[in-house]
């Protein structure tokens, strides 16, 4: 639809909405261009409106915290959503369950965890995502994955239906599942472990410590580029690249960081193609050195 239609079509979502946004500052690559609109509710009513009168006339794209996201230097011919404030709580259900609106990061569930006394969410304060992006991707580190405490997740698809999907019901594979991409989720259910807050706090500690150890920090990366191969070598994707390609090869400001080899970097103004042209310059290396067929763990948005 023309900007102009889409206009007149959502004007009472006008303080909500912002057209041609930008967008470079919304991942941790800190590389994209503009969004056709983007779009921010601050809670549930609004949100359900939104999409019922958008009717699926435009494409949709939820971003968290863009942790995991390349974005095109082109316009995004769609719809960006961010979940504002109202999806962002956190409230303990019982003595063992916790509900987290899906915009909460992954950092503070496993802080409002520990002081509850909830053990199993200890590896979440090494992932820099969302709770909606860490079910999405089944996220996880460190030997634990976002299935292993998750009960429930509330969604709506893009029409505006609004259901409930008990973790039973969904496949969970390697940073994925089964779950339609027509749905956006709103809150999770998760369930935990009484453990005094003392050991948790602890866990939570060595797990920091580690992650500083390995992985860069504190530069503009979108944490593991590629997943681990599943049953076909015991290597992980950062042994395979480190033996495949060159450590200094980059393209523009786009290169490999020194200290973790599955972690691509924008050593300052790399354009999108330059952080894909990496991607891909390494994806066939793998292939051409080992035989084996890495598949990306980040989202790369495009048209």
């Amino acid at each position: 639809m023309k900007i102009s239609d889409l206009k007149d079509l959502l004007q009472e979502f006008e303080n909500d909405i912002i057209f041609n946004a930008d967008l470079k500052k919304k991942n941790w690559f800190n590389i994209g261009g503009k969004a056709k609109f983007f779009f921010k509710p601050t809670e549930l009513k609004s949100l359900i409106k939104f999409l019922k009168i958008l009717d699926k006339r435009e494409k949709i794209h939820v971003i968290g915290a863009g942790s995991n996201t390349l974005i095109t230097d082109e316009v995004f011919d769609g719809v960006i959503i961010k979940l504002g404030k109202n999806f962002n709580r956190l409230s303990a259900l019982s003595s063992n369950i916790i509900i987290s609106g899906a915009a909460v990061t992954d950092k503070k569930l496993s802080e409002f965890a520990a002081e509850n006394h909830l053990s199993g969410f200890e590896f979440l304060s090494c992932i820099p995502g969302t709770v909606g992006g860490g079910i999405k991707m089944n996220a996880g580190c460190f030997g634990n994955e976002i299935k292993d405490i998750l009960l429930s997740v509330q969604v709506v698809d893009h029409f505006g239906n609004m259901s409930l999907i008990p973790s039973t019901e969904i496949s969970f594979d390697y940073r994925g599942n089964n779950l339609s991409d027509d749905l956006i989720f709103l809150s999770a259910s998760f369930k935990g472990k009484n453990v005094s807050s003392k050991i948790i706090l602890e866990k939570m500690k060595e797990l920091k410590i580690k992650k500083n150890n390995n992985q860069p920090t504190k530069i503009k990366t979108s944490g593991s580029t590629f997943k681990n191969p599943i049953n076909v070598t015991k290597k992980k994707a950062w042994e395979l690249i480190k033996e495949s390609v060159p450590s200094d090869i980059r393209f523009g400001d786009a290169c490999i960081s020194e200290k973790h080899s599955n972690f691509f970097v924008n050593k300052g103004n790399a354009k999108f193609s330059d952080m894909k042209k990496l991607i891909n310059y390494v994806k066939k290396s793998v292939f051409k050195k080992t035989g084996i067929n890495i598949e990306k763990e980040i989202k790369i948005l495009e048209n």
